[in-house]
């Protein structure tokens, strides 16, 4: 066996680093590939995640799926009832009143069958049909003189002007208030609430004195009656928070607002967080309940008890069991413990009971819990962005199961969810819609000053127009007092 020459030797060793080198650059390569396909992989379900999306597992509003949307699906279930009005319920079709204003008597003047006349008949029966009709409406000019006098003794004298007729020329609180009525009850813009009045009441009216007119109407506002809406609800027993976006000056800014069944309050700050929240002047020092999502910066305010919407979380296991197999079942369980202590609470409060059985919410809330454990264990560890959100998911409804289940265990005193909350921002989310943006952070400002003042009238029991014109005559309604609800 013949030995190698070194010139054979230093070839082969050569050819070895040679490829050694080139599996190192190919082992690099191939990771490199790995961590793009994973990176790939984690895009692509993040952007099935955000496809997924719609109004039922997410907090996205009904209007953002246009005309396509697929056909509702709703957790309530069936409720076994037929569509439509259901007995006994009073309805509001129109109805002939008993003292109509006018009266008009249609006589039939001769026979239908001999063609004599009938000026002298019996009158035998009368067929009432009524006609419901607005009269044309004309603007009332009213003209105030104020007449001077001169004294024997020289001096003149002017009448006084009566204090809400300070201008030559000015619109009356009425017309003021169907302006205002328009503009932020009706969600209309300047030149179309301007173009309303000039047809139906015959008043020219130019677009900066629709503006004027809010503005002076949000204005009365400003003292008494957001005090003491600020006030009334810091003191009430339960209140509803929420916070939506809203788009002033071109710039994402937000919506909170504070309610009960008395008392709304509505109004724009550029943050969402605790800086927003305070600017409210309702949850710093709250000692009541506090129902809200969960939205960390509500955790900041220590002295209120915290009561988290389920509705929230039933849209976010929605979300989990489309995005994940691995979800499925776990979040489905999670679902329905949710939905049997929603049916147990409410029938334990409609047959005026102030528990549920024990034994059916033992049974549901170690459901709930499991099915967060569950959660935890499945989805511990993935680096998926789809993985890590449903970790976060199950670990805050193991951390926060008592604030989520508030309502099982005290039904008479917290609700289910936060829908109160969503419905006093909706209206927003309309405006948004209609005008696309509020142009300045001073006309949002009115525009939620005046909707606050309307939604607490309204849940008072004041006719809306009646409410404004008080608002524009400078007399702002005031609840009577303070109740807590």
């Amino acid at each position: 066996m013949g030995l190698v020459s070194d010139d054979e030797a230093v070839s082969d060793l050569s050819s070895t680093v040679e490829l050694l080198a080139r599996l190192t650059v190919l082992e690099a390569a191939l990771a490199e590939r790995d961590a793009r396909i994973e990176a790939l992989v984690a895009e692509n379900a993040e952007l099935r995640r955000r496809l997924g999306q719609n109004p039922r597992n997410s907090d996205r509003p009904p209007s953002s799926e246009g005309l396509g949307k697929p056909a509702p699906k709703s957790l309530r279930g069936r409720s076994g009832r037929k569509p439509g009005g259901q007995a006994g319920h009073a309805g509001s079709t129109l109805r002939q009143v008993e003292k109509p204003d006018v009266v008009v008597r249609h006589e039939p003047w001769a026979c239908s069958a001999c063609g004599d006349g009938l000026a002298d008949a019996a009158e035998v029966d009368v067929r009432r049909r009524q006609v419901f009709e607005i009269p044309p409406v004309a603007a009332q000019v009213t003209e105030h003189q104020l007449v001077t006098r001169r004294c024997g003794c020289g001096t003149e004298t002017e009448a006084t002007a009566p204090a809400a007729v300070s201008a030559p020329v000015q619109y009356g609180p009425r017309l003021a208030a169907i302006v205002v009525y328009l503009m932020v009850a009706q969600f209309g813009a300047q030149k179309r609430v301007a173009q309303a009045v000039a047809d139906l009441f015959g008043v020219p009216l130019s677009q900066g004195s629709v503006a004027s007119l809010t503005a002076r109407s949000a204005r009365r506002l400003e003292g008494d009656f957001l005090g003491f809406l600020r006030e009334a609800l810091a003191r009430q027993e339960l209140v509803h928070f929420d916070e939506t976006g809203f788009r002033v000056e071109g710039k994402l800014h937000w919506v909170h607002s504070a309610s009960t069944s008395r008392y709304s309050l509505v109004y724009v700050h550029p943050k969402r967080g605790k800086a927003g929240i305070d600017a409210g002047g309702v949850l710093p020092g709250f000692t009541g309940i506090a129902v809200h999502d969960a939205w960390a910066p509500y955790d900041c305010y220590p002295d209120a008890t915290h009561s988290l919407c389920c509705a929230h979380l039933a849209r976010e296991l929605v979300a989990a069991t489309e995005l994940d197999p691995q979800a499925e079942v776990w979040a489905q369980q999670g679902i329905n413990a949710l939905l049997a202590l929603k049916q147990a609470a409410a029938a334990a409060v409609s047959s005026g009971r102030t528990r549920i059985g024990s034994r059916i919410l033992a049974k549901h809330v170690l459901r709930f819990r499991d099915a967060a454990l569950v959660g935890i264990k499945d989805h511990s560890g993935q680096k998926t962005k789809v993985g890590k959100k449903l970790h976060a998911l199950a670990r805050r409804m193991r951390d926060r199961l008592d604030d989520y289940l508030h309502f099982a265990r005290e039904p008479h005193r917290f609700p289910f969810d936060n829908n109160a909350a969503e419905r006093e921002i909706r209206m927003v989310k309309l405006r948004q819609k209609i005008s696309g943006c509020m142009r300045t952070f001073v006309g949002a400002q009115q525009f939620c000053a005046i909707r606050s003042y309307l939604a607490t009238a309204t849940k008072h029991g004041l006719n809306t127009l009646d409410a404004l014109t008080q608002l524009t005559a400078g007399r702002p309604w005031l609840p009577g007092s303070i109740q807590t609800t």
